[in-house]
């Protein structure tokens, strides 16, 4: 074959293939939704895992349709996917939206709910959860097997101190399988001080104040590695972390 015909061969078919390229793009990302027709489907996906089943895709059409924005049969121009992500995120399980029209007359939302870190049980109020954002969520009755805090509890102390210690636990395997309760109550100065109660075990972990709590649990991990090996999770009945470089340990009577 003459070089002239090598190249005139090779250019057509480079040619060739930029076009099945540009098909192929025009296919996948020029394909955008027809504003003349109408909203056919609406696709309701909602992110789940084990700690935050609060909303389902049921509960999402619900809402659209009491705010008067759910888009099925309107024309795609008239769909305003701004409104619509704003309806939903005016639901407080809801932490992310995003709408979106796609081909065929399809509308896609998609919703991450918030991750609870800890259940919150306040004297003489009702339950709720808290996330690591410090937002407190109602409690819908949902089973969990989050750690529970009880006690002498109010929303600010909640969402600051209760919701930076739920967040460590879920990063910190160890704790977040040692630890099953935390009870909140006052010291003689008024003081919200913390206990805390393990799942091995039938001890009270006497905490304190929570301030440095990561270095006084370094300090009781310390403890259960030399100590409780050698004696026995029985032989104390109480562990104060209360107060720097000493552990207090009071033996059962």
């Amino acid at each position: 074959m003459k070089v002239g015909k090598i190249v005139k061969f090779s250019l057509v078919s480079l040619l060739f293939l930029g076009l099945v390229v540009y098909v192929v793009y025009a296919m996948i990302f020029l394909s955008g939704p027809d504003e003349d027709e109408r909203c056919a489907m609406v696709e309701l996906a909602v992110k789940q895992d084990e700690k935050s089943l609060f909303v389902n895709e049921k509960d999402l059409e619900d809402m659209l349709k009491n705010a008067h924005v759910y888009p099925k049969g309107m024309l795609m121009r008239d769909v305003d996917t701004k409104k619509i992500e704003d309806a939903i995120k005016k639901n407080e399980f809801i932490s992310k939206v995003e709408c979106y029209k796609s081909a065929n007359g399809k509308l896609c939302i998609e919703v991450e709910q918030r991750i609870p870190v800890m259940l919150v049980l306040p004297e003489g109020k009702e339950s709720y959860f808290v996330d690591a954002q410090g937002k407190i969520i109602p409690n819908k009755n949902t089973a969990t097997s989050l750690v529970v805090a009880s006690g002498n509890i109010d929303e600010k102390f909640a969402s600051t101190r209760l919701a930076e210690f739920g967040q460590f636990l879920q990063t910190n395997e160890f704790w977040n399988n040692q630890i099953e309760q935390i009870y909140v109550l006052k010291n003689r100065k008024g003081e919200r001080v913390v206990e805390l109660v393990p799942r091995v075990g039938d001890q009270i972990v006497y905490l304190g104040s929570m301030d440095n709590f990561q270095k006084k649990l370094q300090k009781l991990e310390l403890f259960y590695e030399k100590a409780v090996k050698t004696v026995g999770w029985e032989k104390y009945a109480r562990v104060n972390l209360e107060y720097e470089n000493q552990i207090i340990c009071t033996k059962r009577k």
